[in-house]
């Protein structure tokens, strides 16, 4: 299979940008700063975490059960880490979660890239996954404080888009690289973990000199002890137990897709280096155009509506990706995958609304507990389907998952102009 060229596409993005600047401008330093943050962390992870790396534990001896067994220690480790992470963010600060959280992520990639063994991806991935979903769980407080309610989808929906754009890139420059260092093979991948390392060290330097807690938080102010803090986020949120179990659905084709997608693309469809690099880059094409105008929409109509569209949506493209016959439908495939992020960031402004400012913290914290046990589960349902039944039933039950994800949600209120401040 060949690679396509996006050279049509990527001419339209300097306009998105632009219409973004004004918004951007009027928010407080650490919403910018933390967009340089996301963006340098998309860039270095995309070409690894979204692409190569269960090709890459393959190359390395593992079989589908046991990359799954690989995903899902990391997933352990993961979760063990996100309700305190929250309420230590509450407690200390985000910026000193940031801060050990790029570290490990230093050293996950150091591990990474010394691995000899399948087994050696173990502790690389249980360092790095904690890490990861560290960042990841304190990351949407960054929007929950900084911006007002009117316009927090909008917000959150421009943040994700403008700091993907280095995602656009990173795939193809991971294909570039595997393929001149010989294909889909240990030593030809195993660069982009050493180009990680540098990237993050470099990462790490930015948000001890130039990030700062969001002025709108008041740290060190949580006087419960653990566990009645965390039992401060049922007592005042809204509906949090049923956004809890939604979350839970929605969360399950993105720990599976990370796995098995890239793997399915190349081992049952015959994809190239090329191909399956373009098909993450083409997952960021929608998101990028359409992040403003979902987002006014999800201000203006409500965020409910527009999850429901962009779910089925993105439920097409599975559709595609099952009964793709040339790269071509490879590529829509992965263009439709972009709507599961216009969906999860609308997702999240709902979850910012659900309860006060002040609790964010250990509010994500909360919801990335939950995201964690999928991120166990996940890897190893996807394993047995994929050795049992065949591995395309991986992606229809993709798609009972998130048509049970959108019967669920319609049991929980719009958040729209009715967030807890």
């Amino acid at each position: 299979m060949n690679a396509v060229d996006w050279g049509g596409f990527l001419m339209v993005f300097p306009r998105t940008i632009q219409r973004g600047l004004y918004f951007i401008n009027k928010q407080e330093g650490t919403f910018k700063i933390n967009m340089v943050r996301v963006a340098s962390q998309n860039f270095l992870i995309t070409p690894t975490m979204y692409v190569y790396q269960s090709i890459y534990i393959v190359a390395l001896g593992a079989t589908p059960i046991q990359l799954a067994m690989v995903y899902s220690v990391g997933g352990v480790a993961a979760t063990i880490i996100t309700i305190p992470s929250g309420w230590l963010a509450d407690k200390y600060g985000i910026k000193k979660m940031f801060s050990i959280g790029t570290f490990m992520m230093i050293l996950g990639a150091f591990l990474f890239a010394l691995a000899s063994n399948w087994i050696m991806t173990i502790p690389a991935m249980i360092i790095f996954n904690t890490a990861y979903t560290l960042v990841v769980t304190l990351c949407p407080t960054i929007c929950g404080s900084c911006l007002k309610s009117s316009e927090r989808a909008t917000g959150m929906q421009l943040c994700d888009s403008l700091s993907a754009i280095p995602s656009l890139i990173a795939p193809i420059i991971g294909a570039v690289i595997v393929t001149q260092c010989g294909g889909f093979n240990v030593d030809a991948i195993r660069p982009l973990y050493w180009m990680q390392v540098v990237g993050f060290s470099m990462l790490l330097m930015l948000i001890l000199k130039r990030f700062a807690n969001p002025s709108g938080r008041k740290e060190s102010k949580v006087n419960l002890d653990f566990v009645n803090s965390i039992r401060e986020v049922f007592l005042q949120g809204t509906t949090v137990k049923r956004y809890i179990v939604y979350s839970l659905l929605f969360a399950i084709p993105f720990f599976v897709t990370n796995v098995y997608l890239p793997l399915y693309a190349m081992e049952v469809k015959g994809a190239s280096e090329y191909v399956v690099g373009s098909m993450k880059t083409a997952s960021w094409i929608l998101p990028l155009l359409l992040a403003i105008l979902i987002g006014r929409l999800a201000d203006i109509f409500g965020r409910k509506r527009i999850i429901y569209i962009t779910t089925l949506l993105y439920c097409i493209s599975f559709l595609f990706l099952v009964y793709a016959i040339d790269p071509n439908m490879l590529i829509i495939s992965g263009i439709f995958q972009g709507f599961y992020m216009l969906a999860a960031v609308t997702s999240g402004a709902i979850s910012a609304e659900l309860v006060p400012i002040s609790i964010l913290g250990r509010w994500f914290g909360i919801i990335g507990f939950f995201r964690g046990l999928v991120s166990i589960v996940g890897p190893i349902i996807g394993g047995i389907l994929w050795s049992i039944i065949g591995p395309s039933f991986v992606f229809f039950f993709l798609i009972v998952v998130m048509l049970m994800s959108m019967a669920l949600l319609m049991t929980i209120p719009e958040t729209l102009k009715k967030s807890i401040t």
